[in-house]
């Protein structure tokens, strides 16, 4: 109870004594004494009722909403499942069952109905349970439950009545019939006459017709005891009762009522799920950050129709939720083929990252493949060895060191023994040519042998470093040897990061979401500008080194998909990734406007993936289809390069062996690998 009211209540209980001992002397001043006691009660209760600045706030709740960059709508922050219509959106049906069974004298009274009190006062001193509040009351109710109460005690019903006249004196009677229908609860997380009207029949609250309509304003005396899905005889029975009362109240022909009342309820149920959005992770990652922001400027994120918005293109977004369950569709045929007869399904997951590596905006995320079924976000929760996606640091630690891409080491057997550790024997998918091998050979066609040999000379520290300040940052790395070939588990937007500076000639931003809030009608609360000063994490000219040997991935090395399958000729570079038995596929692509990487894996990485698996066949697609939907609807110009000319078309593939397990294709066999893979389902292992 709140203070102040129990010391007031206080004072009166220690009167009460005092005054019925006068009432038995004095009968007829006590008699006109009541009514003033019940008048000071009723004004002590008053400071204690919601007031006229809490009745405006319930009646404008509306859920903050997450927005691109175009101002197209990317999810909301919902308090409960509503969508708001106007009245002019709510069949006439609908209201005129709600007055003739709750309310006939609506339009008459302001907020208490005195002949109904009475009646009902009447009713319950002859031992028939009967309510007396009107719609106003029950809207008084509905919107301040913790204030008003339920409970059936004399200080509840005062407080009611004292709110319901506050309503009705700050709102027309149009207002308060479309917040009641608004705001009443249906059961099965419906809230409202429009989810009650999807819920339960399909259809929208304009098309409810007069059965429905008296169906739903029914249930509204018990929803669980005239729960239409549970209880449909008595829902039915109910529903009679409602068209009698119409029939009385002069809304609905009585001849009509014996016919209509024969007809079967004539349900379409099916519990409305909330839609998750376009970026249902982006949500999620954002939500507390948000929720703490409101707070600090005294705002309800769920109720002040806050408008937040992000750096997400919504075309982007799009391209990349399609391109993600598109390839993880295929892909799980692929993985249920090879499962053994009666075996549990394993489900893989997937991240997807978009950047603009000039400041560091997130353009598309994507979490998972299904926000309602697996809410762990696969972009910044999961963290998962990164395979070959994180040799550039070990080559542009190389750079930075004086190495040149020209430089060689033999392809030969590696063993590397360090203190306290097995001795280390990286090997590659074929047998070692013993040739000398260029660094850029060695990355293009992601050579395990080189690439230790090249660790082995700059250092696990320098490369830790390197990667650390480019963008991973969260992850904890472990300085051996085997780094090299990604063996510290980290996340997809640290590598996505990390592209990033590499991307923009070594300098690193943090990645960022948010642009800008404003509140419901437009006005600017606070902007988010990007972080502008470059911080160095790369020299300018190794960068660029590295970024044009990474050129050579997409134009002849494992990546080379990105031109034969999608067709991009614009000036892009990556990286594929492939782990231990295939367990986790990953790809990274650079352009000088964007860098998208994905990452495809099952949750539990006992579970490993076929041929499939490969970085270049399972993540690729993804990313491939992302920049392609980019070149093709122009929201990247494919005009722009790297700001280091690119090298002349190269001449056919070395024929050295791709690490990873990750076949060297050329266009034709590709293709017609390709179609195997997608054949494979059909056909049969």
């Amino acid at each position: 109870m709140i203070p102040g009211f129990q010391r007031a209540t206080a004072v009166t209980l220690a009167q009460y004594q005092t005054l019925k001992a006068a009432a038995r002397r004095y009968p007829f001043r006590a008699a006109l004494a009541l009514p003033a006691l019940v008048l000071l009660y009723v004004l002590l209760l008053i400071p204690f009722t919601p007031g006229i600045g809490d009745l405006r706030k319930a009646k404008s709740e509306a859920p903050s909403v997450l927005l691109a960059l175009d101002g197209s709508t990317l999810v909301e922050y919902k308090r409960i499942n509503r969508q708001w219509v106007t009245l002019d959106q709510i069949s006439p049906e609908v209201v005129n069952a709600l007055i003739a069974t709750e309310d006939r004298r609506f339009y008459e009274h302001h907020g208490i109905d005195v002949r109904r009190l009475a009646g009902a006062a009447l009713s319950t001193l002859s031992g028939e349970l009967q309510g007396g509040s009107t719609l106003t009351q029950q809207l008084a109710r509905n919107l301040f439950p913790e204030e008003i109460g339920r409970s059936a005690t004399l200080t509840r019903k005062l407080k009611e009545a004292i709110t319901a006249l506050k309503i009705e004196a700050v709102y027309s009677k149009r207002e308060i019939l479309e917040t009641y229908l608004n705001t009443v609860p249906f059961l099965y997380n419906a809230f409202g006459i429009e989810m009650a009207a999807r819920t339960y029949f399909d259809t929208s609250a304009d098309q409810l017709d007069v059965l429905e309509s008296a169906t739903l304003i029914g249930m509204l005396k018990g929803t669980s005891y005239y729960n239409p899905v549970q209880n449909p005889e008595r829902a039915k029975q109910r529903r009679n009762l409602v068209l009698e009362q119409m029939a009385k109240n002069g809304s609905l022909d009585p001849a009509r009522v014996k016919a209509l009342s024969k007809r079967p309820l004539r349900l379409d149920f099916e519990r409305q799920v909330e839609a998750p959005g376009l970026a249902p992770h982006v949500a999620q990652h954002l939500r507390k950050w948000l929720i703490d922001w409101a707070d600090r400027r005294d705002y309800d994120l769920q109720a002040d129709g806050l408008r937040v918005y992000t750096t997400l293109d919504g075309g982007l977004q799009k391209a990349a939720n399609q391109a993600l369950t598109r390839q993880l569709n295929y892909l799980q045929t692929l993985a249920d083929g090879r499962r053994k007869a009666g075996q549990e399904p394993a489900v893989l997951q997937a991240g997807f990252l978009a950047m603009d590596p000039r400041d560091g905006a997130v353009r598309a995320w994507v979490g998972s493949r299904d926000f309602a079924q697996e809410q762990f976000d696969h972009v910044s929760q999961a963290r998962r060895q990164p395979g070959s996606t994180f040799k550039p640091f070990v080559y542009g630690a190389a750079f930075m060191q004086g190495m040149s891409p020209s430089d060689t080491f033999m392809d030969q057997p590696v063993a590397i023994s360090s203190p306290g550790t097995e001795v280390w024997t990286p090997s590659d998918a074929t047998p070692p040519s013993y040739q000398p091998t260029s660094l850029r050979s060695g990355l293009v066609y992601s050579k395990n042998t080189i690439t230790a040999q090249l660790m082995q000379k700059v250092g696990p520290k320098r490369v830790g470093e390197l990667a650390q300040a480019m963008g991973v940052r969260q992850s904890k790395l472990d300085l051996v040897p085997s780094l090299a070939l990604g063996t510290s588990p980290v996340t997809l937007i640290e590598m996505v990061t990390a592209y990033s500076t590499l991307a923009n000639g070594g300098s690193y931003f943090a990645p960022h979401l948010v642009l800008r809030v404003e509140d419901r009608n437009g006005k600017l609360l606070e902007q988010f500008a990007p972080v502008t000063e470059r911080e160095p994490a790369m020299p300018r000219a190794q960068a660029l080194t590295l970024v044009n040997v990474m050129r050579g991935v997409i134009d002849e090395g494992t990546g080379s998909a990105i031109r034969y399958r999608y067709g991009i000729q614009a000036d892009v570079a990556g990286k594929t990734g492939t782990t231990q038995d295939n367990t986790d596929g990953w790809f990274i692509m650079m352009n000088p406007q964007l860098v998208a990487g994905a990452r495809v894996g099952f949750n539990d990485n006992s579970v490993t993936m076929g041929s499939w698996g490969q970085g270049a066949r399972s993540a690729l697609p993804m990313v491939g289809e992302v920049f392609q939907q980019a070149f093709r609807n122009r929201w990247l110009d494919p005009k722009v390069e790297f700001d280091i000319p690119r090298p002349k078309p190269p001449a056919p593939p070395e024929p050295e062996p791709l690490p990873e397990s990750e076949p060297q294709q050329d266009p034709l066999s590709g293709l017609v690998n390709d179609l195997m893979d997608r054949l494979k389902p059909l056909l049969g292992e």
